[in-house]
C-alpha cells in the first residue's frame, strides 16, 4: 500500500500542480480497490501495482503524442488487459473546498444499507452516505485513496430548477474532509456546468480501474 496518491491529490486540491514536464510516473496503488490513471497539464500518473517498466513500455507503443498517452485508448485497453480490470469511462475530476454551516437545501438521510442507491455506492466507496432531497439524491463516501467524494442524482422532473448545483454545494457542507472531489462525464456538459456553478474547480482527467 501506498500514500503516493493521496498526497499528489492533496497537493493539487491546494493548487500545487506535478510538473508540466511531460512526464509520466507510476506509483504503487493505494489499496487493492483503487487502480488507474490521473493526467495533469503535462503529468500523468498511473497507479497501479503492475510493473513501472511494462506501464511505460505500453506508453511508448501507443505511438501517440506523450502528453496524451496516458489517456490513449490503446495504452488503457492494454493496462485493462493486464490488470483484469474493467473501467466505465474518462473523468474529469474536481475538487471544491468544505463549507461551514447546514446545507441550503432540505435533506433526509438513507440509513438502510439495503437501499439500492447505498448497495451501488458501496461498490465504489467506503463510509457511504446518502440522503435525497425532492427529486434527487447526494451521495458522499471515501473513494480513491480515501478521498470524499459526492455524486448526486437529479430526477427527471426536478431538473432545470437548481437542484442539481444545491445538492453539489450541500456536499460541500456535509463533506467531513477539507474538500470534497466529484468526476463528471466530460460529455455530460449539463453535470460539469453544474458542479462548477456549485465552486468546484477542474483538476484532472481520470480513468479508475474496477475490479471485474
Amino acid at each position: 500500500m501506498s500514500d503516493d496518491v493521496a498526497r499528489i491529490l492533496a497537493a493539487a486540491a491546494s493548487g500545487d500542480f506535478p510538473p508540466p514536464d511531460g512526464s509520466a510516473v507510476v506509483v504503487p496503488q493505494p489499496n487493492q480497490r483503487d487502480a488507474g490513471v490521473l493526467a495533469f497539464t503535462a503529468h500523468s500518473v498511473i497507479f497501479t501495482d503492475e510493473d513501472p517498466e511494462w506501464v511505460h513500455a505500453a506508453l511508448a507503443a501507443t505511438a501517440a503524442d506523450p502528453l496524451a498517452a496516458s489517456m490513449n485508448p490503446v495504452f488503457l485497453t492494454a493496462l485493462l488487459a493486464k490488470t483484469g480490470r474493467r473501467m466505465n469511462t474518462i473523468d474529469l475530476l474536481t475538487v471544491a473546498d468544505a463549507l461551514p454551516g447546514e446545507p441550503g437545501v432540505e435533506l433526509r438521510e438513507i440509513e438502510d444499507l439495503s437501499h439500492p442507491r447505498v448497495v451501488r455506492a458501496l461498490k465504489y466507496r467506503d463510509d457511504v452516505r446518502v440522503w435525497t432531497a425532492d427529486g434527487g439524491v447526494l451521495i458522499l463516501g471515501r473513494g480513491v485513496a480515501g478521498r470524499w467524494e459526492a455524486a448526486i442524482e437529479v430526477d427527471e422532473h426536478a431538473r432545470h430548477q437548481g437542484l442539481g448545483r444545491a445538492l453539489a454545494r450541500a456536499a460541500r457542507h456535509l463533506t467531513p474532509g477539507p474538500v470534497v472531489w466529484a468526476q463528471q462525464s466530460p460529455g455530460n456538459a449539463r453535470s460539469v456546468r453544474t458542479f462548477q456553478a456549485a465552486g468546484y474547480r477542474p483538476v484532472a482527467s481520470e480513468a479508475l480501474f474496477v475490479e471485474a
